[in-house]
């Protein structure tokens, strides 16, 4: 049996995200661990005409672990947390950063569970990047991370010093998150339309997405996120100025038939809002739509 010891940095889900900070690593001289649930010889990110390769292979069997690393990156959907258990309790020690790479707003919740040694670290992801047929990823974007102002979030930082991947330090991360996650939620029009960007171009369709971001806005600032009036427009026109073909992750899960992340993305607007008593009419046809599209039956 193959022993894994030497990588100090470690990439489970070498999926669209796991693949670009991967490659953002290697680019920098630190070639990260790379683990999942399928084997191959290496990553690709395409971005442009560049091609970047990342070296694996991918680890598929946790048992091959014999010590932690300092820093993980989970990049797992959160539909797939549970499988990703085995790797977490594999490779985090007392003293491992995790950094959930993770849409939504309870991955500390989430995660804690399943790595409670680790210092947990949320990050808010920025950039588009896109799996291919081939297997490969498409970067169509810079590549930007937040985090939380901890001192853990600064071991992240560190190990991505230098790197295509700028990390942004902020103590108004539960904003930042909170946007992204208006961001996201919005984007699960697209999984039922199974439509892109483009779609955010009918009239119809900008409004009612214009309502659903106000929706999400009254329960984000419930939460304590400190968004002012113009982030739904805002929101709306980075998808009506994107180029018609671009998609997203809730998309091309819809597509492939795989489940969808419609409770971390919608359903929590509907769960936080009703907590905090605000009616969310929108949510309330949505998000049983968004979940019968993910988990049947029929």
């Amino acid at each position: 049996m193959e022993t894994i010891t030497q990588s100090t940095v470690a990439i489970i889900g070498p999926g669209a995200i796991g693949t670009t900070v991967a490659a953002a690593l290697h680019e920098a001289g630190r070639t990260p661990l790379l683990c999942g649930r399928s084997p191959r010889d290496s990553l690709t990110l395409l971005d442009g005409d560049r091609r970047i390769i990342v070296p694996g292979p991918v680890q598929t069997d946790p048992a091959n672990i014999r010590r932690t690393v300092e820093l993980v990156f989970l990049a797992v959907k959160a539909t797939q947390v549970e499988s990703a258990s085995e790797w977490l309790a594999a490779l985090c020690g007392p003293e491992t950063v995790v950094c959930v790479l993770q849409n939504g707003v309870e991955q500390l919740e989430q995660i804690a569970a399943h790595a409670p040694r680790a210092k947990i670290v949320p990050a808010v992801v920025w950039f588009p990047a896109q799996a291919q047929p081939d297997g490969s990823v498409r970067l169509r974007g810079d590549v930007r991370l937040t985090l939380p102002d901890t001192p853990a979030s600064r071991v992240v930082a560190n190990s991505l010093r230098d790197t295509r991947c700028v990390v942004d330090i902020t103590a108004t991360f539960k904003s930042e998150a909170w946007r992204k996650l208006m961001q996201n939620a919005v984007a699960g029009l697209m999984a039922l339309t199974h439509r892109r960007s483009g779609m955010f171009a009918r009239p119809d369709i900008a409004k009612l997405a214009l309502a659903y971001l106000q929706e999400c806005l009254a329960v984000a600032r419930a939460e304590g996120a400190e968004l002012g009036d113009n982030v739904p427009q805002e929101i709306l026109h980075k998808f009506q100025a994107a180029p018609a073909d671009m998609g997203t992750s809730i998309l091309t899960d819809r597509v492939a038939g795989r489940p969808l992340e419609w409770d971390i993305r919608n359903g929590v607007i509907a769960r936080r809002g009703q907590a905090h008593g605000i009616p969310t009419p929108i949510s309330d046809v949505l998000v049983p739509l968004l979940a019968a599209s993910s988990d049947g039956p029929g």
